[in-house]
């Protein structure tokens, strides 16, 4: 036991250098997404451009990004490991340039679309790094050591964006990418090896054509759905489309010989299993961090940088706690974390239900701190024991079909979220509505009293007062159906979480099969050996 730990650390020791460049990578990649959201205000402004257009740097990015992730299987294994991850940080690092020097929008979009070129295939590449350099009895440490950047870096992402809106100029969210991502390509030059020889695969046109179109357009609907509805014609349609594409694309690369995604990962049921947990826990921490902010900032009145500083030690912890994660997975297995965390994460979804306009911020932020906590055990240790049971050919396909999984859930968790709180937050205030009669006796004569408060501390006639009282009381009324919606979403995300930890339960750690499997191996071999030397005999 002491020597495997010995091997162990001296395994994890001579893969610093190459995990710290791939988490400054991925750290820089994921935080991009993320460090817009509070700028776009301020871009609006300066470029005089509407909501609507100023939102494209945020949904052409997302578009982009998700749509080369399923193209990353094929790419690592044309291009090798090492071009790719120079390659992407340089489509990165000149997107932030442009992005920064921007003199009109036009230019500042373009900028960010070469920027999602680059972050598009960073996550499925990095994985498939981590995969072939660790091997399954210490991978838990490499992808939790991993996780630092996975999950610190978007709930960090606003607080940082706020500060750096508050105290300089939005230029500085582009500019200080540039040379950040120059000394990332410095140090993978030096320190990133190919994991496999590259291999001339043929690309195959057809296959890019319907899964770039198929994700583009699914994930376009999904995050259209929340806002404009799903009965819209452009939501519908485009999700229709993009579903079309993706069946046509399955059919494509289940036929072929060479996929260039290959969908026969889901035959290990280790690998489906995970994914399927993994997609339930997507959509309840997005649930978390779209509606937060939401009761914060537009309910409570906090400001963005509030907001932001609330989600940021439940980012700390779950910092701290991606490598401890992983060191447990290699001890004990994914079973007892995924159910310690999942049981954590449905408890605190659930306490997000009973939110009011009352209640504490430090609540809020000691709660939000737990489930954090919680999903620490989760993300990474459910997606390596599914990614432990494929054999090493297919790593690239299995971490491009998780992180496209991982895309476009969460977008559905958005759009799933955002459609409960729109239509329960109506329906909560056409209750409230029909409570307020005038012909009920005792309403009517709390209205008056009310009524009757306001003129006299306003100092205006009666007459006036009751206009003002009406609006107050409207506006009151607003504010408690939005939060009783919130509560419903939350009541979703949470039924969502209990499916999970039920499937929980059947995870198991496919390294012990392995294990049995090798014994069983040597049992055959000594069987066979004693059979041979009796008939010797």
């Amino acid at each position: 036991m002491g020597d495997k730990n010995k091997q162990s650390q001296s395994g994890i020791a001579q893969h610093i250098p190459l995990l710290s460049v791939l988490m400054l990578g991925l750290f820089l990649a994921i935080l991009n997404q993320t460090l817009l959201n509070v700028a776009i205000p301020h871009l609006i402004t300066e470029f005089n451009v509407t909501a609507t257009t100023a939102q494209w740097l945020l949904t052409g990015y997302m578009l982009v990004n998700g749509a080369l992730i399923p193209l990353a299987a094929f790419l690592i294994e044309r291009f090798g490991t090492r071009r790719l991850f120079l390659a992407s940080m340089l489509f990165f690092t000149v997107g932030s340039l442009i992005c920064g020097v921007a003199p009109g929008f036009s230019i500042i979009l373009v900028g960010r679309l070469i920027q999602a070129v680059g972050g598009g295939i960073m996550m499925p590449l990095v994985m498939t790094i981590i995969l072939s350099v660790f091997p399954p009895e210490i991978r838990g440490k490499g992808m939790g050591i991993l996780g630092l950047a996975m999950m610190f870096a978007p709930a960090i992402g606003p607080t940082l964006s706020g500060w750096v809106i508050e105290h300089y100029n939005w230029r500085l969210l582009f500019n200080g990418m540039v040379p950040l991502g120059v000394i990332v390509m410095v140090m993978a030059f030096l320190v990133i090896k190919d994991a496999q020889p590259t291999k001339k695969v043929p690309l195959d046109v057809s296959g890019v054509v319907t899964s770039m179109l198929g994700v583009a357009l699914l994930l376009y609907g999904l995050s259209e759905a929340g806002s404009k509805g799903w009965g819209d014609i452009i939501v519908v349609s485009t999700i229709v489309i993009g579903l079309i594409s993706l069946a046509l694309f399955v059919v494509l690369q289940l036929r072929s010989k060479k996929p260039m995604l290959d969908f026969r990962v889901f035959k290990y049921d280790m690998f489906s299993l995970t994914n399927i947990i993994n997609v339930i826990l997507t959509i309840a921490m997005f649930s978390g961090m779209f509606l937060l902010p939401i009761f914060l900032q537009n309910l409570r009145g906090f400001t963005a940088l509030q907001s932001g500083l609330l989600m940021l030690p439940g980012a700390v912890i779950m910092g701290i706690m991606s490598p401890v994660s992983g060191v447990l997975f290699d001890k004990i297995g994914p079973r007892p974390l995924a159910l310690i965390g999942m049981f954590i994460t449905v408890l605190t979804t659930y306490e997000f239900t009973k939110l009011t306009l009352e209640t504490s911020f430090s609540f809020i932020m000691i709660l939000n701190m737990i489930r954090f906590f919680g999903m620490s055990f989760l993300m990474m240790p459910i997606m390596t024991a599914g990614m432990n049971q494929l054999p090493e050919s297919m790593n690239s396909h299995g971490t491009a079909m998780s992180n496209t999984l991982r895309q476009i859930s969460g977008s559905l968790g958005i759009s799933i979220v955002t459609t409960i709180f729109t239509s329960r937050t109506t329906t909560h205030l056409v209750n409230i509505s029909n409570q307020a009669n005038v012909m009920d006796s005792t309403f009517y004569q709390s209205y008056q009293s009310f009524v009757n408060s306001v003129a006299n501390t306003a100092g205006i006639p009666a007459s006036q007062a009751q206009g003002l009282a009406t609006s107050l009381l409207y506006g009151q009324a607003n504010l408690h159906a939005a939060v009783m919606g919130i509560s419903d979403a939350f009541m979703w995300a949470t039924g969502f979480t209990v499916i999970g930890f039920l499937l929980s339960f059947f995870i198991r750690d496919v390294r012990k099969d392995q294990k049995v499997k090798q014994e069983k191996a040597k049992r055959e071999e000594i069987t066979t050996r004693e059979h041979a030397l009796d008939s010797v005999r």
